[in-house]
């Protein structure tokens, strides 16, 4: 029987993660439109890995890749794709009830998450202010994530399954014919029996091209700067972060990587940060620690992607044959990709969700378009 062929659209990290798995049962290609795969969200991502984010199908997402990023395939890499990094959560004291909340609802799914007195955030970053502090929470289970290793990981073991990525193949049409997709770029022509949506913040774009339904998919612009810690030895500083997610930092290469946690709503673009969104970022940092900002060394924005329940979308299309979602993985797409290019490859084969994820209450049902197409 004739292997099936597959177009990926989207280099970034769910559609590397997913053909590099398909790869193994199909003859897949992976159009890019921009110069290099991850240049959008995936290539301007914070990288951590964060077992208590969003909600319980993300947590399981992310417990099950941990083993993939710990113990990645021979070949896959020469370094290491994480390190361990502390964190901490703070709040002031007129938030203090928020840490409360916080715990009622990680701690049966996160339990080495624990309270620790103020004074112990206070030592451990002594450049907080203690007024920021009045209660704190530290998860001994974060993880930093290699990014660039990652992807690039994903990238060859595609390449060694015989899959290929065109970059430079922005896609201009998607049509069904006789039962198989054309795919058109400026410079060439693309035929495969099934089309994946892997665009990120361009997911919508590319369902409208192929006559798919709308899922209701929102780029979201996040800012991030990098600033200097004068004083300071950072390298042993945990990841910050405020109960309300109004900022957080993270030591970045001998300085501080600063973010005030924003999601404006955006076209999809090639993101840039806003003035004011920078000014907000340095007005609360400055507002939390006694680190006066004296310049922003690099500042930069990324997009992404939310449906209105915050889950991934995983699954074929409702309305059109052959065509696979594979967006909204806003915020945790780099900490899930190893669960999630299983799942969805298994997904897109016709099987079921691998047995571990399933294992851990991850179902088909959860993350189909059709639960938002109407």
């Amino acid at each position: 029987m004739a292997r099936p062929s597959i177009i990926v659209i989207g280099a970034g990290m769910a559609g590397l993660s997913c053909a590099s798995h398909a790869a193994e049962f199909a003859d897949v290609t992976v159009l890019e439109a921009e110069s290099q795969p991850g240049y959008h969200s995936s290539g301007r991502s914070a990288a951590a890995y964060i077992e208590p984010y969003i909600n319980a199908t993300v947590h399981a997402l992310t417990t099950a890749s941990r083993g993939f990023f710990e113990r990645p395939p021979d070949g896959f890499t020469e370094a290491p794709l994480v390190s361990p990094r502390a964190d901490v959560m703070i709040a002031a004291q007129a938030k203090a009830h928020l840490i409360d909340d916080y715990l009622a609802k990680w701690s049966p799914l996160c339990p080495d998450l624990r309270e620790v007195p103020a004074a112990d955030a206070l030592a451990q970053v002594p450049a907080l202010r203690v007024q920021a502090v009045h209660r704190a929470v530290t998860d001994p289970n974060v993880l930093d994530i290699d990014v660039h290793a990652l992807l690039e990981g994903f990238r060859r073991l595609l390449m060694a399954r015989g899959g290929s990525v065109v970059t430079n193949a922005r896609v201009t049409a998607v049509e069904r014919r006789a039962l198989r997709w054309s795919v058109e770029t400026a410079d060439a022509s693309f035929a495969a029996d099934l089309v994946v949506n892997a665009a990120g913040a361009w997911g919508e774009q590319v369902a409208a091209l192929a006559g798919a339904g709308h899922v209701g998919l929102v780029p979201k612009r996040r800012t991030a700067l990098l600033i200097d810690a004068p004083g300071f030895s950072l390298n042993d500083w945990p990841i910050v972060h405020e109960v309300e997610s109004q900022f957080y930092f993270k030591p970045d290469a001998g300085r501080l990587l600063l973010s005030p946690a924003d999601e404006t709503p955006s076209e999809p673009c090639d993101a840039q940060p806003e003035e004011l969104d920078v000014a907000i970022a340095i007005d609360r940092f400055e507002r939390a620690t006694t680190i006066p900002v004296r310049r922003v060394v690099r500042r930069w924005a990324g997009l992404r992607s939310f449906v209105a329940d915050k889950m991934p979308v995983v699954g074929f299309d409702a309305k059109v044959d052959g065509f696979f979602w594979l967006v909204g993985q806003g915020g945790f797409g780099i900490q899930t990709s190893p669960a999630m290019g299983r799942l969805s490859a298994a997904l897109l084969s016709g099987r079921d969700v691998p047995a571990d994820i399933a294992a851990r209450g991850v179902t088909a049902a959860a993350l189909t378009p059709s639960r938002l197409q109407t």
